[in-house]
């Protein structure tokens, strides 16, 4: 049943997952001062008096900020609008002045979507701009704050400019969920919105999960997960919270409505604060700053400057090759569409260039292929002048240090066998492997790859497997 989740009974219950996405933006100083936002240091180097929270300083807006965040809500086809900068108020001292500046009720990007490579279309609550915090490091104690002896606290990442990106609970499974991140990270880079460090901090997911009897449309208690910091901790975490929370339920308790930790190294989650509400926080609109009402045509300037994105991409590749699924987006992540476009474009066979991309080309230098000596090898191969495995053997070279493909293979003397001596070959194989040859003729399909393996071993890889196939079956017969 789709929609099944590891430990959960897809029969009884289904998962609702929606997704929190904090991208740092690349710029070069913070939201709203001049203190830089590079990534590392020494702890506590890159601050100044805002960042310190000290009483007099005022925040001044990042306008290169403003326009990567647009940049990402078109990409998400979201509105862009007017938006305001509301004061979140805690007391924590990652925040020195007890607030963070964030967006509330009005962001400046609302209602868009993103496309995953399956086609399903997530959809996109709201992206907003807020400064980021700072960083606690908690001594002692397994590193929580609990248990800790003691705390330190580094502010060079307080201000940093913040988009954070929140999706509407339309995920069902963790492979939908890492989908979405990985996804929203090509997009986030694809627009040069930010680099999609997860290592560096540079992009971090929380996850809302919860539960409810399948076939029923009430959303159930929702936890809020954090400490996520790789595709592969977010899918170990959505199952564990998961079946928690079925469990729970199963043992006739309740769900609390809670934030939640991921320990990476017991495998569960665990609680970390009660689930704040809006209320909690005590929004008002930020006095020192104003209203941001991008200018219309503005916006449209940036989005003619927008570059091909990844959803985009898939389809125009799947439309020209008539290809489509994992195939499809697969080249597309390794960034090689453009070349295969411009081989087929240059007469290469559609079906075969997919192919060379998917299995052959994954090293990062094959970008750098020229398109023309490409399609070239591609022409040789289809019109039979190599067998898959020459043109396989041709390609590395090809990437490794470009040249003519006809001279490559010229210079490692492929050629192509003439029919009568490949026939001759076959023949004589079938007569020294009278049993397997029965087996053939029986129908068992894996003993063709005895027969072409022997083929391929005795002339050295230069026969043709297909042409092989085709013997073998005619003599069949």
């Amino acid at each position: 049943m789709s929609g099944a989740v590891a430990g959960v009974d897809p029969e009884r219950w289904e998962v609702v997952i929606g997704l929190e996405v904090h991208a740092e933006l690349a710029t070069r100083t913070k939201l709203f001062s001049s203190a830089t936002a590079e990534f590392g240091g020494e702890p506590n180097t890159h601050i100044d008096p805002l960042t310190l929270g000290l009483p007099g300083s005022l925040p001044v807006l990042n306008a290169h900020a403003v326009e990567l965040a647009v940049r990402v809500g078109l990409a998400l086809h979201c509105t862009v609008q007017r938006s305001v900068f509301a004061r979140k108020n805690y007391f924590y001292p990652d925040q020195p002045k007890n607030y963070q500046i964030s967006q509330y009720d009005l962001p400046i990007n609302a209602d868009g979507w993103l496309e995953l490579p399956s086609g399903q279309r997530v959809g996109i609550e709201r992206a907003h701009l807020e400064e980021d915090t700072g960083k606690s490091t908690h001594v002692g104690g397994g590193g929580r704050i609990h248990d800790a002896r003691y705390s330190l606290v580094d502010l060079n990442r307080a201000g940093v400019p913040l988009l954070e990106i929140v999706g509407r609970p339309d995920l069902r499974t963790p492979e939908e969920a890492r989908a979405y991140v990985s996804e929203l990270r090509a997009v986030l880079v694809a627009v040069g919105a930010s680099d999609g460090k997860m290592e560096e901090g540079s992009l971090r997911v929380d996850c809302n999960v919860s539960v409810r009897p399948r076939g029923t449309e009430e959303l159930g208690t929702r936890c809020e997960i954090k400490n996520i910091n790789s595709l592969r901790s977010l899918g170990r975490a959505i199952v564990a919270e998961a079946a928690r929370q079925v469990d729970l339920i199963e043992a006739g308790e309740r769900v609390v409505q809670e934030t939640r930790h991921w320990n990476e190294d017991d495998g569960r989650t665990h609680t970390l604060r009660s689930k704040e509400e809006a209320d909690d926080y005590r929004y008002f609109p930020d006095p020192d700053l104003v209203e941001v009402d991008p200018d219309p045509a503005w916006v449209e300037q940036i989005r003619a400057s927008l570059p091909v994105l990844p959803a985009e991409r898939r389809h125009r590749l799947a439309e020209r090759t008539g290809a489509s699924g994992e195939t499809v987006a697969l080249v597309v992540e390794r960034g090689l569409d453009d070349l295969c476009l411009a081989a087929i474009d240059a007469g290469a066979d559609p079906a075969r260039t997919l192919t060379h991309a998917e299995h052959n080309l994954s090293d990062e230098r094959s970008r750098d292929l020229d398109p023309a000596a490409f399609a070239a090898l591609v022409r040789m191969e289809v019109d039979g002048q190599l067998t898959a495995t020459q043109a396989k053997t041709v390609l590395a070279e090809l990437v490794d240090s470009g040249g003519d493909p006809a001279a490559i293979a010229a210079e490692r003397g492929f050629e192509a066998m003439d029919t009568s001596e490949l026939e001759g070959l076959v023949d004589d194989l079938i007569a020294a492997h009278p049993a397997e040859w029965q087996r053939f003729c029986e129908g068992d399909g894996k003993i063709t790859g005895f027969f072409v393996g022997q083929v391929m071993q005795a002339t050295r890889g230069q026969a043709d497997g297909k042409a092989v196939t085709a013997l073998l079956a005619a003599r069949r017969g």
